[in-house]
This record gives C-alpha cells, sequence and structure tokens, in this order.
C-alpha cells in the first residue's frame, strides 16, 4: 500500500512539474530599428493595454542597426520575429536559407491610397526637373538594397537610366540627407518619415517623385517568424497577436494623440509637438487588423528579382501564415 501511495505522490508530483512548465510564458524576442517609426519600443510603453502578456508570453523588444543582423539571429534562434523590408525577404530565404521564414502580421505599408509615401528630393536651384535628368548625376540612398534604394532604382529603370552606366549611388544615414542635399554634394536624396519633414528641406529642397509613383503601393515592412516557433507556440502567439492589435489600435486612435505625442517625445527626444503627423493620414498606413498586403508584397518581390537583388523568383504565398493574425483580430473584432 506504501508503495502505491508512493507512486501516486510521484505521478501527482510530476503533473505539477508538468503544468508549471507549460505555464512557463513563451518568450518573444520582437526586432526594430528605429523607435516610433518600428512598434516594438512603443508597444512595450501600453503593456497595460495588454490581457497576455506575462501570462502566455512575454514580449522583448530588441533593437537592430538594420534588417541582416535581424536575418543572422533568427538563423541562430535568437529572435522570434524580425520586422523585416520586402527588399531583405528574399535574401534571407535564398542567401541565409531560412525556407521556414513566415510572413505573419503587417508593420506599415508605402503609397496606400491618401497616405505618406516615400519621396526623393533634388536641390530648386539644381535644373533638375525630370528623372532623365539624373544621368551622370549622383545619388545618395540610406543601403543598397533597402526597399527605397530598391524603389529608387525601379524607377530610374523605368527612365533609361541603369546604375554604374548612367548614375552614381552612394549610402549616408537619412538624418544627413536633407545638410548633404543643401551643401549640394549629392543632386538627389532619399527622404522618408520624419526626415522628410526637414525644415533644411522645405527651404532648398522639392520632390521629383515618390515611392508609390517608382513601384505602386508597397508592404513596406512586415513581420516574419519560423514556422517551428510558429508551431509550437500558436496559442501564445495568438494571444501576443490579440494584444498587440489592442495596442496599436489605441495608438492610432485620433482620439489618443496627444498622449501618443508625449510618449514618442519621450522616446526621441524632441518636442510633443513635432509629431503632428504620426498615425495621422500624413503617416505610412498601418492595418487595424495587422493584415499585409500580400498582393503588394508580391509585386516588390517581383520588382527586386527583376533588378537582380533576388537570384529567382519567390512565391510570396509560400512563406505566409496569417491564421494568428486571423484569429487574433476575431476575437476584437
Amino acid at each position: 500500500m506504501r508503495f502505491f501511495k508512493s507512486l501516486l505522490l510521484l505521478a501527482a508530483s510530476t503533473l505539477l512539474l508538468a503544468g508549471s512548465a507549460q505555464a512557463e510564458p513563451v518568450k518573444i524576442r520582437l526586432a526594430y530599428v528605429v523607435p516610433v517609426a518600428n512598434w516594438a519600443p512603443i508597444l512595450e510603453a501600453k503593456k497595460d493595454l495588454a490581457k497576455h502578456w506575462g501570462k502566455s508570453y512575454v514580449m522583448e523588444p530588441m533593437r537592430f542597426a538594420g534588417t541582416p543582423p535581424m536575418i543572422t539571429a533568427l538563423a541562430n534562434n535568437e529572435l522570434e520575429i524580425a520586422n523585416i523590408a520586402y527588399s531583405s525577404f528574399g535574401l534571407a530565404i535564398q542567401n541565409a536559407g531560412l525556407d521556414d521564414l513566415r510572413i505573419i502580421a503587417d508593420e506599415f505599408q508605402d503609397g496606400a491610397p491618401g497616405r505618406y509615401t516615400n519621396q526623393f528630393f533634388v536641390h530648386k536651384d539644381s535644373g533638375i526637373n525630370k528623372v532623365e535628368d539624373l544621368k551622370g548625376k549622383v545619388i545618395a540612398t540610406n543601403a543598397i538594397g533597402s526597399g527605397i534604394d530598391i524603389a529608387m532604382r525601379a524607377m530610374l529603370k523605368k527612365h533609361g537610366l541603369i546604375d554604374k552606366r548612367d548614375y552614381t549611388v552612394i549610402e549616408a544615414p537619412f538624418p544627413t540627407m536633407a545638410a548633404l542635399l543643401k551643401d549640394k554634394k549629392v543632386d538627389m536624396i532619399s527622404a522618408v518619415l520624419p526626415f522628410s519633414l526637414s525644415p533644411v528641406l522645405k527651404e532648398v529642397g522639392k520632390e521629383l517623385f515618390n515611392q508609390e509613383q517608382a513601384i505602386g503601393r508597397s508592404q513596406f515592412i512586415f513581420w516574419a517568424a519560423r514556422k517551428p516557433f510558429l508551431d509550437k507556440n500558436r496559442a501564445a502567439m495568438v494571444d501576443f497577436m490579440e494584444d498587440m492589435i489592442r495596442i496599436e489600435r489605441w495608438y492610432l486612435d485620433p482620439k489618443n494623440h496627444e498622449e501618443v505625442a508625449k510618449i514618442a517625445s519621450g522616446f526621441l527626444k524632441v518636442p510633443p509637438e513635432r509629431f503632428g503627423w504620426l498615425f495621422t493620414d500624413k503617416d505610412y498606413y498601418r492595418d487595424l487588423n495587422g493584415m499585409p498586403d500580400i498582393a503588394a508584397l508580391q509585386r516588390n518581390v517581383d520588382t527586386c528579382v527583376d533588378l537582380g537583388f533576388f537570384r529567382s523568383k519567390l512565391d510570396v504565398k509560400k512563406y505566409t501564415d496569417l491564421g494568428i493574425v486571423e484569429e487574433a483580430a476575431k476575437r476584437l473584432n
């Protein structure tokens, strides 16, 4: 009898330990590059709105200098969710071998009707009035192969201009672009929010074209995770996505704009009044249900193939898993 009692106690202890292990929140590391422009850090700022944070999951924002280190971190299982650009997507799959990478949610889209699209500026007195006038000129991009760089090259190719043969490209950080143009060290610059709102650009620059004109609507940035992690932690991921959509909707609600500006001010250390554009129709488009535009993304990927940045064509739907975000949105709708 004592032997059977010991077995029962052992079994009960095992079940308790198993229950404790299952109750351990899933760690979700979410990548970002720029605070405010990317969701991760400002989502954490409103974690009080999350119902499942600390229960089924914990989210940790992780800052990266750019997409390439994110791809490395994903490959080494040091990151759960990357926020990558369409221009990095094929590189992650074809170059890094991440064939199990899956698109799971929207971060933001460029060129949606009535919303902001990235801009390309020339100097007002440069004499450059059409794309063909860029022949023989020097153009500044943030990084060769970036989303905005791809758009620029696509526009110039439409007008018969090819890199190295017809123009020269240099790399420069976005914060330095306006000064480069003002000092006439380059002939055209690429501009994204909030740098496109620079008073210097308003003074000396004029828009030659924009990204929407170059490649149409683009799924500029999106969330991606590896399939094994998603399969293992699907329930926790639905909880996570439910909380993220709830918080994102709070930020996108105009009635909260004053508090939103204060949060953004705290991250970037500039006055709140500088954020009148943030999460308005002057900003990029962010889907209220976290749904990426897969059709736009396929066109964007095809553009990368056409320009030679990807080795071969990719079927975006093959690398898409929207079931998690769809289920999360249903809970809130």
